[in-house]
C-alpha cells in the first residue's frame, strides 16, 4: 500500500526554565511585555508532522513516502531518518531556506512558549504520483505547508485516493471555505477536541453538518480517549495506559501512525483508531516526538489490554 505523509518536518529546539512563567511577569504590564528567561537547557529534537507520522509507521512495518519541505540544514536530519530506517521519497530540498523550526521553552509548571519559524515549509513539495496507483494508495493531510494540504486533497479527491484530513496547528491560517473543501470528501476529519472547536467555528457548521462533508469524524480527547462519530452513531475508544507520561508532545500524530497501519491492515474504524491508541502510549513515555519504540510482541501485548466500548 502506497502511503503519503504530507505536512512538516522540523527541528524542535526545547529549552527548560527552571522556575516559572508567571513569577516574572507583572500583570499590569500585560500590554507592554518585555521578558527574558534564562534557560537550563537546550535540546534540539526532529519533528514536524509528515516527521513525525511516518516515523510511526515505520515502527509499524511501513514504509511511508513523507510530503515535505526541508532547508538547507537538512543533513542532520537525513541522517536520522536513515538511521531509524524512513524513507526520504518526497523530501524535497529548499536551499535558500533553514528547516522549519519550533523553539519551545517549558516552565516547572509544564506552561510552554513556542515561537515557530516556518522556514522551508513556505514552499510546496510538489510530489509526483504519476507512478502510484490510486487504489493502492491512502493519503494523509497533516498540518504543514497550506498550498500542499489544499491541493494534494484536490488531486486525491480526483483520482479517487482515499485521505485523512488533519489541519490541526494550522487552523489559524484557514478560511471556511477552505477548511469547508478538504473536509469535503475526506475518509476522516481528525482534530482534538479544542481544535474540532475551531473548525466548527471557522466553518460555520455543527458537527453534524461536517459529518455530512466527511465520512466520519475522530475528535481525540487527550488522557480520556477518542471519540468515532461517523453519522448519527458514536464510539468512544479508551486510551491506552502507559507505563509512564513524560512528554505528550507528538502522541496525536503516533495515534495518526497507528490509525493508518490499522486501516490499510482492514480494520473496522474503531479498531484502527485504537491501535492508534497503542501507538500514542509508547510516545509519551519519552521525551521527543521520535524518540519512542516498540517491538511487535509489545505494541501487541499492549493492544490486547484494551477493547472498544
Amino acid at each position: 500500500m502506497n502511503i503519503f505523509v504530507s505536512g512538516s518536518l522540523a527541528y524542535d529546539r526545547i529549552m527548560d526554565f527552571p522556575g516559572r512563567f508567571s513569577d516574572h511577569i507583572m500583570p499590569d504590564k500585560i500590554h507592554n511585555l518585555n521578558v527574558s528567561f534564562n534557560v537550563n537547557s537546550l535540546v534540539e529534537r526532529p519533528g514536524g508532522t509528515a516527521g513525525n507520522i511516518s516515523y510511526c509507521l515505520v515502527l509499524l512495518g511501513e514504509q511511508p513516502h513523507t510530503l515535505a519541505t526541508i532547508g538547507y540544514d537538512y543533513p542532520r536530519y537525513f541522517e536520522w531518518m536513515e538511521k531509524n530506517g524512513v524513507p526520504k521519497s518526497g523530501v524535497k530540498v529548499i536551499d535558500e531556506q533553514p528547516t522549519a523550526g519550533a523553539y519551545i521553552t517549558t516552565d516547572m509548571g509544564d506552561n510552554q512558549i513556542t515561537g515557530f519559524h516556518p522556514g522551508a515549509m513556505l514552499f510546496t513539495s510538489d510530489f509526483d504520483f504519476s507512478s502510484y496507483k490510486p487504489a493502492e494508495s491512502i493519503g494523509i493531510l497533516a498540518p504543514g505547508n497550506l498550498d500542499d494540504m489544499i491541493n494534494y486533497s484536490r488531486f486525491y479527491k480526483e483520482k479517487g485516493i482515499r485521505y485523512i484530513f488533519d489541519p490541526g496547528q494550522s487552523l489559524p491560517i484557514w478560511t471556511g471555505d477552505g477548511l469547508k473543501e478538504c473536509i469535503d470528501g475526506a475518509d476522516i476529519l481528525i482534530a482534538n477536541d479544542y481544535e474540532m472547536g475551531l473548525i466548527t467555528n471557522t466553518t460555520g457548521l455543527e458537527m453534524a453538518a461536517l459529518g455530512k462533508l466527511a465520512k466520519s469524524i475522530i475528535t481525540t480527547k487527550g488522557e480520556e480517549g477518542s471519540v468515532i462519530t461517523t453519522g448519527s452513531a458514536s464510539v468512544n475508544i479508551p486510551v491506552v495506559k502507559p507505563n509512564q507520561v513524560l512528554d505528550p508532545t507528538g502522541a496525536g500524530d503516533s495515534y495518526r501512525g497507528g490509525l493508518i497501519k490499522g486501516l490499510i491492515e482492514g480494520k473496522e474504524l474503531a479498531e484502527a483508531a485504537l491501535m492508534g491508541s497503542v501507538c500514542a502510549s509508547f510516545a509519551v513515555e519519552v521525551l521527543g516526538t521520535q524518540e519512542y519504540s516498540f517491538t511487535t510482541a509489545e505494541f501487541q501485548q499492549r493492544l490486547s489490554t484494551v477493547k472498544v466500548g
